[in-house]
């Protein structure tokens, strides 16, 4: 078994498939579930993908990998421009030396105004948006990348 890592989704990702899928696709959040598992062992990571519309639970969930010393790969989605609750909880995470790497499915930058800023991005190792599901194994490359060389 590898280094845990843990795969957190904000609000309406489970809504994946059904949500706007001329800007979110067909894949549903079992696909990205099923795809996030194969690239972590791929990796040498033990991937965990969870999600969650209430924002107390994803902040416990940072509160959490603060704890157990767990990297984190967030879609903070809609949370993403205005939780400075997550936004606290995940700084945590990277003041506690662990990585957490920001990704969003579409391009905030290419949508709606309120979409293009975030309050996670200052507080986060990277960030990747834009490119699908494959954003997710980018990051989780990235996260494997930054374990082997700490």
């Amino acid at each position: 078994m590898g280094t845990r890592v843990v795969v957190v989704n904000g609000p309406n990702l489970g809504r994946l498939g059904v949500r706007e899928p001329d800007v979110y696709g067909h894949l549903d959040l079992e696909a990205l579930r099923r795809d996030c598992t194969t690239w972590g062992s791929e990796l040498g990571l033990d991937v965990e993908v969870r999600q969650s519309d209430d924002e107390g639970q994803v902040i416990s969930w940072m509160h959490q990998a603060v704890d157990e010393r767990t990297p984190v790969v967030m879609n903070p989605a809609a949370f993403t421009h205005y939780s400075y609750g997550l936004a606290d909880a995940a700084a945590q995470v990277t003041e506690a030396g662990l990585p957490l790497m920001e990704v969003h499915i579409s391009n905030p930058a290419s949508r709606e105004a309120f979409r293009r800023h975030s309050v996670i991005s200052p507080v986060a190792t990277g960030t990747i948006t834009g490119l699908g599901f494959y954003g997710y194994r980018l990051a989780l490359e990235s996260v494997a990348h930054l374990i082997e060389r700490s």
